[in-house]
């Protein structure tokens, strides 16, 4: 484990939280491994008001320090922004030049807990967050939070982000790798130089996903000064991806396929693949799930535990992401959008039914999977923040 950190942290810069060499629940080293984060607040004397805020695909901390103050007020709240492993801020294939081996980069989100939480308490002296604030694979992070150390995030706020990855989430991860992948730059290790044709073909796909049918329908990329839908992805979302170095890209596609809250449980518990945890009592049964609240949502996964007769059959072992979902303690809300194509609202209800008194709010916006994060929209700020408001209300 790290030493404890000597410096303060300063609100508004970029600090580094070195980790020493980090063993990793794939049983590999990742070396002199270090965390990245940025402060804005302060933390109270009970340091009872931290908020973390781990990053989404491809995002930097002054990509998401907006956050700040339209929806988490810093006079109330000491809000820590951290970069996850792979983003090229914390520990990442580039610049350090650390290996992409075959089977992918081999790091996942309980290695980014595990990093997170010795950040929380070597540098703030915090052992419970009051809230884990997520947008998208920020709220895959928040849920690994509140699902493998459940005493420890007092509320978790998960906004366009699913626990364990879809089927057909996997297929757009899929179509994105491939597009790097099979650029000639690649010689099935690293990119030989900079692949170009893959960022392109990467771009296109990204645009095509992240907004919804309607935003484009509608002429939203013309009224952002945009003449064609050609033009809208050379100039706006090629150069979002043309920043990082691209072995970057692979990893953080990598930790999203691999994400699921179930199987990590199952290996910080120790347990079987598919075990329950240690909050399930020994027949197995965790109880109806309630429903989110103001959600049609209905519990799904749940068990009789009722004594049956032996000539009646054994009821089906319950899905293993009920079992997880189940352990949540923390306070949730569950923030989805109407036209989201790769975290599906129905994807994001059916996880909220499965969490014990979980709030739920739907945003309707043609924005698609970026409704969570609503740079440029006063409107949806104020709903997420009354949201957050509301979450944070006991």
């Amino acid at each position: 484990m790290a030493a404890r950190a000597a410096s303060r942290w300063q609100t508004g810069q970029e600090c580094r939280f070195p980790l020493g060499d980090l063993p990793l629940r794939s049983g590999r080293i990742l070396p002199a491994a270090h965390l990245s984060y940025q402060v804005f607040g302060a933390l109270n004397a009970s340091r009872s008001n931290l908020v973390l805020l781990p990053s989404s695909y491809g995002a930097w901390p002054e990509d998401l320090r907006w956050i700040v103050g339209p929806i988490l007020d810093p006079q109330r709240w000491c809000v820590v922004l951290v970069s996850q492993f792979g983003n090229g801020r914390s520990s990442s294939p580039s610049p350090a030049g650390l290996p992409l081996e075959p089977g992918g980069w081999p790091v996942d989100h309980s290695d980014n807990l595990r990093a997170q939480i010795q950040l929380l308490e070597q540098v703030f002296q915090v052992e419970s967050p009051a809230l884990i604030y997520g947008w998208s694979m920020g709220a895959q992070q928040a849920y690994h939070w509140a699902v493998l150390e459940p005493q420890r995030p007092r509320r978790i706020c998960c906004l366009c982000g699913t626990a364990r990855t879809t089927p057909h989430n996997r297929l757009f991860l899929l179509s994105l790798r491939q597009a790097l992948t099979t650029d000639p730059a690649w010689d099935g290790q690293r990119f030989q130089g900079v692949p170009e044709r893959g960022l392109r073909s990467f771009a296109l796909i990204y645009a095509s996903w992240a907004a919804s049918q309607s935003f484009y329908r509608r002429g939203r990329h013309q009224q952002l000064g945009f003449a064609s839908v050609e033009e809208y992805v050379e100039r706006a979302w090629l150069p979002a991806y043309r920043r990082h170095d691209p072995h970057n890209l692979l990893a953080m596609l990598d930790v999203w396929l691999a994400c699921d809250v179930a199987a990590a449980l199952a290996a910080w518990t120790g347990g079987a693949p598919g075990s329950a945890g240690p909050s399930f009592g020994p027949t197995g049964c965790a109880g109806a799930a309630s429903g989110p609240t103001g959600s049609a949502a209905d519990a799904a996964g749940s068990t009789d535990c009722a004594d049956q007769p032996s000539r009646r059959p054994a009821a089906a072992e319950p899905d293993p992401l009920a079992r997880a979902l189940g352990r949540i303690e923390a306070r949730t809300s569950v923030i989805a959008c109407r036209h989201d194509l790769y975290f599906t609202p129905e994807d994001c209800a059916h996880e909220a039914s499965l969490i014990p008194a979980a709030r739920w709010l739907l945003l309707e916006s043609d924005l698609g999977h970026r409704a969570g994060n609503p740079r440029e929209d006063p409107s949806l700020q104020a709903q997420i923040r009354s949201e957050v408001e509301a979450l944070c209300a006991a």
